[in-house]
């Protein structure tokens, strides 16, 4: 497989928050497994413990975060680089009693053979905060 073109991955990324909003996991599902067929890895963030394959790196986060957080790539930061895109995303959630952003910069590395590396980087909530801190103590529990 050749490794995806430039329109094959800004309707990735143009389609990612879109269907991650709108609820729908199976098109979002097959939005990723048409620019990325073969193994996922993912360090979410950096200087976490590696998540190998789909299920645990992407459709894990899926079933976690999705009832409760939104997503929304900053205009003017999405770049798409060869086989490499990268984003500025706002993480919009409920916690602490009000509406919050969390900033997540995220790079995504599409290989000729179907395999996937994302990198992000973001401050990890600390397990006492309300709601999105309960959410973080499933998915980073080293992470408290």
């Amino acid at each position: 497989m050749p490794k995806p073109t430039f329109d094959q991955l800004k309707t990735w990324a143009e389609n990612y928050p879109k269907l991650w909003n709108a609820g729908d996991k199976e098109a979002w599902i097959d939005n990723y497994k048409k620019v990325a067929p073969g193994t996922v890895r993912m360090l979410d963030p950096v200087g976490t413990p590696e998540k190998v394959g789909f299920e645990h790196a992407c459709l894990d986060s899926w079933d976690l975060f999705q009832p409760n957080v939104r997503f929304r790539i900053v205009p003017g930061s999405l770049f798409i680089c060869d086989n490499e895109v990268a984003w500025l995303l706002e993480n919009h959630f409920h916690s602490n009693g009000r509406d919050q952003i969390g900033l997540s910069i995220e790079t995504y590395r599409f290989e000729e053979n179907g395999d996937l590396t994302i990198r992000t980087f973001y401050k990890v909530p600390r397990h006492e905060e309300q709601e999105i801190g309960e959410l973080f103590q499933t998915y980073l529990p080293e992470n408290g």
